[in-house]
């Protein structure tokens, strides 16, 4: 049996302000999808998850084996790292 596995679909993404950006990462197990950002020093901040699909300006759209987050209008505030999480087993 293979561990589950999340990884990025990019190591790093430049955009301009106002832009949108998308973001995206695959994975081999289906479950709950969440995608977290982490601004340098600080701690991980939740951002959405796949049963809520929307959050202000970020949107997240889900398959069987990858995710997209879309950050819309982006500001130099949205300058961090941004991680996916897979939770799998008892949703």
């Amino acid at each position: 049996m293979t561990a589950d596995q999340i990884w990025p679909n990019k190591d790093a993404v430049v955009i301009k302000e106002d832009e949108t950006v998308a973001l995206s990462c695959s994975y081999t197990s289906s479950g709950y999808v969440y995608w977290y950002r982490q601004y340098p020093n600080k701690e991980l901040q939740y951002l959405i998850y796949s049963a809520q699909s929307s959050s202000g300006r970020f949107r997240m759209t889900k398959s069987q084996t990858s995710t997209e987050l879309t950050i819309t209008g982006v500001t130099l505030s949205d300058s961090a790292l941004y991680y996916c999480a897979l939770r799998v087993g008892a949703q």
